[in-house]
């Protein structure tokens, strides 16, 4: 473990891990238990009943760090603050979350393709008493795919760990346009995250 890091970052992504490398930020990777036969996630990732996307990525994230600092205890680790975040891809009012094989990445393809849709991300600061939260919303415009290059691009690895089925750092994402943090389409808004660190007093407030 590094003993300069500032931080845990409460996530398996490696996008948000070089996100934060490249501010600068020194972290230690807290990983949270998925489910598995041994028994239940760490943190529950379902959507609830009645519970709003804008809810749900709020909620999700806000509990990842929660979680993610009461494990420091119980893993008998070092303290340090905890940093979560959740992305989710909404179109229609619906969240298209990570898929799970080339079929629903196809059908995510599908629905995206040609149109617009909503990123948000929301991230959270745990150090104690409630995490601090902030949220960020990015559009994000598809340019028409047929089903060819659609079949092509799920049979590549590329959909398989993405919310959506797509990176915007992919090498062929079919994105056309986009507006709002670039940063949050990759899965860290890191405007948003300078300024909850510093309002932490975690690093110095940005000039």
């Amino acid at each position: 473990m590094n003993s300069g890091s500032t931080l845990y970052l409460a996530s398996r992504s490696p996008r948000r891990r070089e996100l934060l490398k490249q501010i600068g930020i020194r972290f230690d990777p807290l990983l949270l238990r998925l489910a598995s036969a041994r028994g239940g996630p760490d943190v529950d990732e379902g959507q609830h009943s009645g519970e709003t996307p804008a809810d749900y990525v709020e909620r999700t994230a806000r509990e990842k760090a929660a979680f993610g600092l009461k494990a420091l205890s119980m893993r008998s680790m070092v303290y340090r603050p905890v940093l979560a975040a959740d992305t989710i891809v909404i179109v229609d009012g619906a969240i298209l979350a990570k898929p799970a094989n080339a079929d629903e990445a196809a059908a995510f393809m599908r629905r995206l393709a040609g149109r617009s849709h909503e990123v948000r991300t929301a991230i959270a600061l745990a150090i104690q008493g409630p995490p601090l939260s902030a949220v960020s919303v990015s559009t994000v415009t598809f340019r028409a795919m047929d089903q060819a290059e659609i079949k092509r691009y799920c049979a590549t690895p590329e959909p398989y760990d993405k919310a959506g089925g797509y990176g915007i750092q992919d090498p062929d994402p079919f994105v056309t346009r986009t507006s709002g943090s670039q940063s949050n389409i990759v899965g860290l808004p890191m405007e948003l995250v300078t300024d909850l660190l510093a309002e932490a007093q975690i690093i110095p407030r940005p000039r």
